[in-house]
């Protein structure tokens, strides 16, 4: 196998708030993928910081009576605490105000501005005359243009979904002060994204070599346009003082907006890893590196990420992402966080309930499908999961057969004879156990697959070892040696499924480690035409005596997770870009429809429905042309989801259909029904049934 080198990012968080579990499906989803990456033996370094610059921290610093560097000092603590205790493991977590940061972000800077990149001009802002200082989008409240709702932040209403300018507002006035803010003129640094240079390069990089998932590259393809007509916007790089930042180069008064020297940050805390390792920085960052660079970020900044980034490295000498993985947000029983409700739950509560942060990995990791889609967590199926695979399914083989082989053989497993013939039970009933299959899960981030793969083996495991039945055989001792070979089956398997689980389950698996005495578990790779014994310990192998690895989930520590975390709600006056904060990271709710009655929901035929073909339909913006197995039949439904999804991508996938709907004539030929999505303004999400669900169920 050819061993690459691969550098990753996470997004970096914001100094100005708690890790929350919206916060941890990224950096766990990360987390997996660069320990599957690693035992696998390829050179990876996983870096991040915390994002250090801005209005709200100078603000929340001035409110606690320190300096934004203290402040800054003890978030950084505690957000690597956090991490640290979800088993997150960096191999360097840094901070934006650095000294490498700076010279990233100045460098930059003056190579975009020699290239004829940086335009100055004047702009008009909302000023605080109180404060004395220009007010960002955040900071500046009022009514609604569009629908009058009073108390609306300065970029969107909350209410009506619109977008405007804080300029656009009606009665504005400062969140910081209360003052009614004044129109004031400042001459801003803008990066031009308009010029042809950039456009160009963006229109071909988001198409050309897979660097995006092809829901995020159709996004792209929607604000880049075809055309002259859809140029992108420049974009305003600079903020005015009062502001804590980088000053920009001979502009007094004048500073990096934090959007800019935020993703200089990976930059940054790579560079400091490579001074204190001897690592190579332009191996990974020069333009034509042969090195792999990986950012794995929340759906919400992949604006930022796929056009402004990648523009700034191309015009400045630097690589380009090999690849950005734009993840969904979390959701709670089905709905936004909520303080209230207690499910907008910290990472640091979690921790301090006593909770097995091991149980949270593995149920993201059993959810997330390498797309973009939102995942759920819910808090019942959470309970159940973890309890019938962890313990139930995957622990409970190693519980059924350690205990003979300690007591009975001195912890020494079946050899010789024996150790041949249960070679060849597992080739014959696991030979359809593909390690690709898993191997191949991983490597595209679809953890589910992995994990429903792993327990499929699972499950076969457990049912080898009951119908087998060593408990049975332990009642007679002239079957002493059986007992030992069906016991020893057992473990190996169980070594083999924890050498799967490893990146999702890296401490357990390190006390796994230990009880089965043997070296750190490495990927199981096979080659040709080796078989899945050749991957089990060696005959004769001796274990240590078993102790318990991993407890149920108790309902009562699920109850008191979320009376820990609910609050009163209070208003938020200190906030950061809606993009930092998993409260504005929720879509915007329509109001509840009339009520209807079980006999009015009961005509509508739902079925599960596969896409056994997708294809683009000539002549329309928005359709594709899909084909559904539903079971009994074949239908063709056009479905306005071209935006959202690539037809290859879907095709093969389960989903919702209204089977029952009248057959509609259109332009393009005739639909049979209609599938379900949910959307926002955002981007259209299909529903997707759970595993085990069949073509042709009714959805009830």
């Amino acid at each position: 196998m050819n061993k690459r080198k691969i550098l990753v990012t996470s997004a970096l968080p914001y100094a100005n708030g708690s890790i929350h579990l919206g916060h941890l499906v990224e950096y766990i989803q990360t987390d997996i993928w660069v320990r599957f990456q690693k035992m696998r033996g390829h050179t990876v370094y996983y870096v991040c910081a915390d994002d250090t610059h801005g209005t709200p921290v100078m603000l929340r610093a001035e409110k606690e009576g320190i300096t934004p560097e203290a402040l800054i000092t003890r978030v950084h603590s505690e957000h690597f605490r956090d991490f640290t205790g979800f088993h997150i493991h960096f191999d360097n977590y840094y901070t934006t105000h650095s000294a490498e940061t700076r010279f990233y972000s100045e460098d930059i800077y003056t190579k975009l501005k020699n290239a004829g990149l940086i335009a100055v001009r004047g702009i008009e802002q909302l000023y605080d005359p109180v404060r004395e200082m220009f007010l960002p989008d955040r900071f500046v409240k009022g009514e609604c243009p569009k629908c009058a709702a009073k108390d609306q932040y300065g970029d969107s209403c909350e209410v009506c979904g619109a977008a405007y300018t804080p300029t656009d507002l009606k009665h504005p006035y400062s969140s910081v002060s209360g003052a009614i803010p004044i129109k004031k003129s400042s001459e801003h640094f803008f990066f031009s994204l308009s010029d042809e240079r950039c456009v160009n390069f963006l229109r071909r990089w988001t198409r050309e070599a897979d660097h995006l998932q092809p829901e995020a590259a159709n996004k792209m393809r929607e604000w880049l346009g075809d055309t002259e007509n859809n140029k992108l916007s420049d974009w305003d790089i600079s903020r005015d003082a009062p502001y804590f930042g980088f000053e920009i180069p001979h502009a007094p008064g004048k500073y990096f907006y934090v959007w800019l020297d935020a993703p200089i940050g990976y930059m940054g805390s790579f560079k400091n890893l490579c001074d204190q390792n001897n690592i190579h920085f332009d191996e990974f960052w020069k333009k034509g590196s042969t090195t792999e660079l990986y950012h794995f970020i929340g759906k919400d900044i992949l604006y930022f990420h796929a056009l402004f980034w990648p523009a700034m490295l191309e015009n400045t000498g630097y690589r380009t992402p090999t690849k950005i993985f734009a993840h969904g947000f979390l959701t709670v029983n089905g709905e936004k966080m909520s303080k209230s409700r207690g499910t907008f739950i910290t990472a640091e509560s979690y921790l301090k309930q006593g909770l097995n942060p091991e149980w949270l990995r593995y149920y993201y990791a059993a959810k997330l499908n390498g797309s973009m889609e939102d995942i759920d967590l819910n808090l019942d199926d959470f309970i159940a999961r973890v309890n019938s695979d962890l313990i139930g399914k995957y622990i409970n083989i190693a519980s059924r057969c350690a205990g003979f082989i300690t007591k009975r053989f001195d912890g020494k497993l079946i050899d010789d004879e024996g150790y041949q013939l249960m070679q060849k039970l597992i080739d014959e009933r696991f030979s359809s156990w593909k390690s690709a299959i898993i191997e191949k899960a991983y490597e595209d981030r679809d953890f589910s697959t992995a994990v429903r793969a792993i327990m499929k083996y699972a499950d076969e495991a457990n049912e080898m070892i009951h119908d087998l039945a060593p408990w049975e055989i332990a009642k007679d001792p002239k079957r002493n040696s059986e007992l030992q070979q069906v016991c020893s089956l057992g473990i190996q398997l169980f070594y083999l499924l924890s050498c799967y689980l490893k990146p999702i389950l890296p401490e357990t698996i390190k006390r796994i480690e230990n009880f089965l005495n043997c070296e750190p578990l490495c990927w199981p790779a096979l080659s040709g035409e080796q078989q899945l014994s050749n991957l089990l310990l060696p005959a004769g192998h001796r274990i240590n005596t078993y102790q318990h690895l991993m407890t149920r989930i108790d309902i009562k520590n699920i109850h008191a997770l979320i009376e820990a975390n609910k609050q009163s709600l209070t208003p938020v006056t200190e906030t950061h870009s809606p993009a930092r904060h998993a409260e504005k990271q929720q879509h915007i709710q329509a109001p509840i429809a009339e009520t209807i009655l079980i006999d009015d929901f009961n005509k509508i035929d739902l079925r599960v429905a596969m896409i056994i073909h997708a294809e683009q339909v000539a002549g329309a913006d928005k359709l594709l042309k899909l084909t559904l197995d539903i079971g009994t039949e074949q239908r063709i439904v056009f479905a306005g989801i071209k935006s959202a999804y690539d037809p290859d991508q879907i095709k093969g996938r389960l989903t919702i259909m209204v089977a029952n709907l009248a057959p509609r004539k259109m332009k393009f030929g005739l639909s049979e029904g209609m599938v379900l999505a949910a959307g926002d303004g955002e981007g259209l999400y299909l529903f997707s049934p759970d595993s085990g669900a069949q073509p042709g169920m009714r959805v009830k």
